[in-house]
Order: C-alpha cells, then sequence, then structure tokens
C-alpha cells in the first residue's frame, strides 16, 4: 500500500511539472506594454517561488523511496527508476524558470535604465533649448555676448556616453521584440529633438562666434581712434600753449 501510495505521488508530482511547464515555459509572451512586461517579470517569480516550494515535497518524496527501497528491494526498485525520471525533470524545471526570470528581470531593468537615461538627456535638451533662448535679442555689448557664447558653450560640451547607452539599449529591447512600437516611437521622438536643437545651438554658436569677433575688432578700431585723438589733443593743446601760429605747422597739424 505505502508503495502504491508513493507511486501515485510520483504520478502527481510529474503532472504538475508537466502543468507547470505548459504555464511558464511554453506560453508565447508579447511584450508590447511597459504594463505586459512588469506584469510577465511578477508572473515568472511566483512561478519561481512556486516551483522551489515544491522542493521538500521532492526531498521527502525521495526520502520515502529510498527507505521503501531499503526494506522491501524488490519493489522499490522500479519507485527508484521513476524518482530519478522526476527529480531529473523536477531539476530541470528548476533551472529552465530560474534563468527565465532573470531574463525578463534583466529586460525589466534595461527597460528601467533606458528611461532613466532618457529622462537624464531630455533634461539636458532643456537646458540646451533655454541657453538657446537666452541668446536672442541680445544687447549689443562685449561682455554680454561672451558671457552668452560662454553659457551655450558649456552646455554643448555635454558628454555623449548617455546617447550611446540610449541606443544600445533601445536597440537591445526592439532587437528581442519587446516594447518596439513604444521605444522607437520615443527614440524617433528623441532624436528628432537633439537634432534639432543642437543643430540649431551650434549655428547659434557660430553666429556669437562671428558676432564677438566684429565687436573686438570694433572695439580695437575705436580704442586706436581714441587714442590718435588724444594724441593730437595733446598736439594742439600744446600749440596753443606755445601760441604757436597754425601757419607755422605742417599741414597736419593745421
Amino acid at each position: 500500500e505505502k508503495a502504491v501510495n508513493l507511486k501515485k505521488d510520483l504520478a502527481e508530482m510529474q503532472e504538475w511539472m508537466t502543468q507547470a511547464e505548459e504555464e511558464y515555459l511554453e506560453k508565447d509572451f508579447e511584450y508590447k506594454s511597459p504594463e505586459e512586461l512588469e506584469n510577465a517579470v511578477e508572473e515568472m517569480k511566483r512561478a519561481k517561488e512556486d516551483v522551489l516550494q515544491k522542493e521538500v515535497r521532492v526531498k521527502i518524496l525521495k526520502d520515502n523511496i529510498k527507505m521503501l527501497a531499503t526494506k522491501v528491494p524488490s519493489g522499490g526498485q522500479e519507485l527508484m527508476t521513476e524518482l530519478n525520471v522526476v527529480l531529473e525533470n523536477y531539476q530541470l524545471l528548476c533551472n529552465r524558470i530560474r534563468g527565465k526570470c532573470h531574463t525578463l528581470e534583466e529586460v525589466w531593468s534595461c527597460w528601467i535604465e533606458l528611461l532613466q537615461y532618457l529622462d537624464l538627456e531630455t533634461a539636458w535638451l532643456n537646458t540646451l533649448e533655454e541657453r538657446v533662448q537666452m541668446t536672442e535679442n541680445l544687447p549689443d555689448k562685449l561682455d554680454t555676448v561672451n558671457d552668452a557664447l560662454e553659457c551655450l558653450e558649456s552646455v554643448l560640451r555635454h558628454p555623449a556616453d548617455n546617447r550611446t547607452q540610449i541606443r544600445e539599449l533601445g536597440q537591445t529591447l526592439i532587437d528581442g521584440g519587446i516594447l518596439d512600437d513604444i521605444i522607437s516611437e520615443k527614440l524617433e521622438a528623441f532624436n528628432a529633438r537633439y537634432e534639432e536643437l543642437s543643430h540649431l545651438a551650434v549655428s547659434r554658436q557660430i553666429s556669437l562666434e562671428q558676432q564677438l569677433q566684429t565687436m573686438r575688432e570694433t572695439d580695437h578700431m575705436l580704442q586706436v581712434l581714441q587714442e590718435n585723438l588724444a594724441e593730437l589733443d595733446r598736439q594742439l593743446t600744446s600749440y596753443l600753449t606755445d601760441r604757436v601760429d597754425a601757419f607755422q605747422m605742417p599741414q597736419e597739424a593745421q
């Protein structure tokens, strides 16, 4: 009777493993939204816990069959053979579910990381847009234009590492068919805004550099002219002080 019960337990265990495999491993999942992906991750976590909880039952079943095989070798041999098959299938099931759970957790982590990088770069684009807007309608002052140019250049020195991460993470998920529509839409919008703003910023940078160069040249010319006028004023003042008649001076002094 004990052998019959143990045989029944083995059959039930095998049936449960078959159902678990069909439910957790053979279903085709389509992750078209973050909610679907998150739900799949949580489901696989529960599946892993469910399978690992059966470990105690498997161990008890194994010990009982070994004990029976020791006491009744003839009746226990068949059970030992069936037990080995069940143990092998159980270990395989555990490994496959652990693997799928780990894969889904990695995919979810990849999605969250992509969102974080997009947030960082979007914040940078907002700052760049603000800096570009600040360069509009500047007063015609050398210091003001120079400060605006330096502020713009400091933002443009932003490293490209984050954009590289966005491209690689997005492509990894899209290649796996995971959230591909959503990610493609996000990347397309981000890249379009990045290209537009960076092009505008560089164009404004060049314009400010040219404006600054012109202002510096004009400033230098005014300074030279001012120095020449001061020298001329000094000479004329000395002539007047010495009561020199203009007609006695060279033509340029007259």
